[in-house]
């Protein structure tokens, strides 16, 4: 069963991917890994989420 989710949570976990592409095709240096190591949005907004849906964090997660 597929779970739609809402389009900020997939926004927040594109960004996400989009911060880490850019983390490992740069130098390596703490600048360029922030974004990537600064995810708390996307679990807090998972974690909301799925608590809101009456769902584990580990359904919304899994694909």
């Amino acid at each position: 069963m597929a779970i739609e989710l809402p389009d900020e949570l997939v926004q927040l976990q594109r960004a996400a991917h989009a911060a880490r592409r850019e983390a490992t095709t740069d130098a390596y240096g703490p600048e360029g890994w922030e974004p990537w190591l600064d995810v708390d949005a996307v679990h807090v907004a998972v974690t909301k989420y799925a608590k809101e849906s009456g769902q584990s964090r580990h359904e919304v997660e899994t694909p």
